[in-house]
C-alpha cells in the first residue's frame, strides 16, 4: 500500500508516554504521545460542537429542519441587473431577513441556486441548499454571495 519499507530500528522512537528524550506532554498524557482529548471536547484536534449543534457539517440536532417541500418553480429576477460585478458586500443583517424563508441566491463565481437560511453570523450564513432533488445542509461565506432575493 506504502512505497515505504518498514524499519523495525525506528519502532521505539517515539514510545507511548515519552521515552528517548521526549517526555509526554502533558503529564499523564493520553498514549501514543498524544494528550487524551479535553472533557467534552471533540476529540482529534477539533473543537467541540456548539450546543444543540451537530458538529462537523451536520445540521444542529433538534434544531431547524430542511422545508418539506421544493423551492419556488420561478426563477427570480436579479435586481442588479447585469449581473456584472458588485463593489458592495451583502450585509448579514439584510439576509437575515430571510431566515426560514425561500432564497434565491447569485454567488459572486459560480451558478445561482435556492437556498434556505436557517442561521446568519457575522460573515457566513447556513441553511439547506436546493441541489434539483434534494435539500443539503450548507453554510455560505456572505463575501461570496453577489445578490440574493428571498420570497
Amino acid at each position: 500500500m506504502y512505497p515505504y519499507q518498514y524499519d523495525p530500528r525506528f519502532q521505539n522512537l517515539f514510545p507511548p508516554g515519552g521515552g528517548q528524550g521526549f517526555p509526554s506532554f502533558p503529564p499523564g498524557g493520553g498514549g501514543q504521545g498524544f494528550p487524551p482529548p479535553p472533557p467534552g471536547g471533540g476529540g482529534q484536534g477539533f473543537p467541540p460542537p456548539p450546543p444543540g449543534g451537530g458538529g462537523q457539517g451536520f445540521p444542529p440536532q433538534g434544531g431547524a429542519q430542511p422545508p418539506s417541500s421544493p423551492p419556488p418553480a420561478f426563477t427570480p429576477t436579479p435586481k442588479l441587473g447585469s449581473g456584472g460585478p458588485s463593489l458592495y458586500a451583502v450585509d448579514p443583517g439584510a439576509i437575515s431577513g430571510c431566515l426560514y424563508r425561500y432564497t434565491y441566491i447569485w454567488p459572486r463565481n459560480g451558478r445561482p441556486y435556492w437556498f434556505y437560511p436557517t442561521f446568519v453570523g457575522t460573515r457566513s450564513v447556513a441553511g439547506y441548499r436546493w441541489t434539483g432533488s434534494f435539500w443539503v445542509y450548507a453554510g455560505v461565506d456572505v463575501n461570496q454571495i453577489r445578490e440574493f432575493q428571498c420570497v
